[in-house]
């Protein structure tokens, strides 16, 4: 049995990474990623999350993030169980206060 494990960082540690183009993954829905999301971030609603993993590479470092952080986490735990190095951006878009892109 595997069990998740990934890490968690806040969205001031996220922006310390951006100089280094991260993939940063949306969990939210559709129209949320519409109305202002991380100008780097790709949409990957947490509904629809297992037709659309095959995109990315498992290796590399996934940075997931969503509203408040409670998806992003299921998220993690989710692809993290599935050998995916994932991490968890604790506070989601609710703490980020960097540029938005809408």
């Amino acid at each position: 049995m595997l069990f998740a494990k990934f890490k968690s960082i806040t969205t001031d540690q996220l922006k310390e990474k951006l100089t280094d183009n991260p993939t940063i993954v949306d969990v939210r829905e559709g129209f949320e990623y519409k109305a202002g999301h991380i100008p780097s971030a790709v949409s990957l609603p947490l509904s629809q999350l297992g037709n659309g993993v095959g995109r990315f590479a498992k290796p590399q470092p996934w940075y997931l993030i969503c509203r408040s952080g409670a998806r992003s986490k299921r998220a993690a735990m989710m692809l993290s169980k599935a050998g995916y190095n994932v991490v968890n951006v604790k506070g989601g878009m609710n703490a980020w206060d960097g540029p938005v892109k809408k």
